[in-house]
Parts: C-alpha cells; structure tokens; sequence
C-alpha cells in the first residue's frame, strides 16, 4: 500500500535510493543525471522520482529540513522496499582544511539532535555509515577530481544556533562538518537493516556568512551526485 507521506505505489522505488533534503534538488537530478525519470510521488511537495544511472535503476526521494521530516521518509521508503540510501546535500565546514566546494564522505555523526534519543529512549549511541558504502563513496569522490575529506561530521536540529565560537571546539573533536540529517539516518538504517551513507559538498566555513556563488554550487552538487551514483552503482556489481 502507499504510505502516508511518500505515496507511491509497491514497485515504484528503487532498492538504491538518493536522500536530498531539497525538492528542488531531486528534481535537478532527475532531469541531468537519470535516463527516463518518472516522477512518483509529490505529495506535500516530497518529491521523489525513479530512474536509470548506467543501466541501474536509481530514485531521488526529498526528505525535507531536519531529522523529524528525514526520519518519516526514511521509514517510509524503506517500507516501499528501499535497501540502500544515500544522503546528499549541503554542509558549512568547521575543520580548517575543509573549503567550500570540497566534499565531504561521513563516516560517523555526531547526535546533537533530538530525533535520535526519541528513537532510543535517550540511549547512547554512536550513529556510523555502513563501511562498504562509505569507502565506495569515498573512492568515487576521489574520481571527481574534488579535494574529498573522509570522516566525521555534526547533525544539528537548530540551524542557527551553531556560531564561531563552537567552531574551535568542534574541529578539536575532529568535525570535518555540520548539516541536519545524517546521524538520524544512521540510526534508522541500524534500526531498520537497510545500508546508508552519506556524501556531502561544503557550502560555506562556519562563522563565514559568504557562500559558494550558485553556479559553483551546482557544479559540486552535480558532481557529489555523480559519485555517489557510480558508488551505488559499482556496489550493485558485486
């Protein structure tokens, strides 16, 4: 049956699945990167399409802002029959060696968010990507050409409340990055028995109110999608 807020019919998604959190994004893949994209669902803007990347059948599922909206979708795609997710999107850099434009493959994230503890009753836990995905796309975005950064990252619920003053601290702890979905994904993906990583292009340095001009943007959302496609991809040949 379709589910209450990705509402497409069994069959519709892909065993391999692209998690952006923006609907416009999705979109963007879908016309540039996937053959014969067919849209399945837009219902409360939730765009998701399904298509094909090298003769493997690929969907782009948009999540929306934050853990909450990820964690509906998530569970709802891997009740469509999803196995393998991958986040893409955006992140503001915290450690010194990452610019805007790199990449960033995570490894871990760290919770400090509070869709996590609802799920774990407040637990610790250490949200970590699936190891095969994550050394697949760290490979990939090596190919790209880009400067790619390997490690751990912050999911965040309050998208202003990180400032300079935390900057320091983080990098110390060895943050490459900060954004607002990862860790919930990884969690959900433990929970549920399904793979995720997560690969991410760095807009800005935190404390640095200048963001990559649009065009630059672009060009490094195309090519994180890119490796993480041909990730998927090779994974689905072993």
């Amino acid at each position: 049956m379709s589910q209450l807020h990705v509402r497409a019919e069994p069959g519709s998604l892909a065993p391999d699945v692209l998690l952006p959190g923006d609907p416009d994004r999705a979109t963007l893949i879908a016309e540039n990167l996937l053959d014969s994209p067919l849209l399945y669902n837009e219902h409360r803007h939730l765009l998701g399409y399904t298509g094909g990347y090298r003769g493997l059948a690929v969907s782009v599922q948009s999540t929306g802002m934050g853990c909450p909206s990820l964690a509906i979708v998530v569970e709802e795609v891997v009740r469509l029959g999803a196995k393998r997710l991958v986040r893409i999107g955006t992140c503001g850099a915290i450690s010194p060696d990452v610019a805007p434009g790199d990449l960033v493959v995570a490894t871990a994230s760290v919770a400090n968010e509070g869709t996590t503890r609802q799920y774990l009753g407040g637990d610790g836990y250490a949200p970590a990507a699936d190891f095969a995905l994550t050394t697949a796309l760290h490979a990939a975005a090596i190919r790209t050409g880009r400067r790619t950064h390997t490690g751990l990252i912050r999911t965040d619920d309050a998208f202003y409340a990180v400032t300079p003053e935390h900057v320091p601290d983080m990098a110390a702890r060895g943050v490459l990055a900060v954004e607002m979905e990862a860790s919930a994904l990884f969690t959900l993906a433990a929970l549920r028995g399904v793979q995720a990583g997560c690969i991410l292009v760095a807009s800005n340095n935190i404390g640095d109110d200048r963001l990559l001009e649009a065009e630059a943007l672009r060009a490094g959302v195309l090519d994180m999608v890119t490796a993480a496609l041909e990730a998927l991809r090779e994974l689905s040949e072993v």
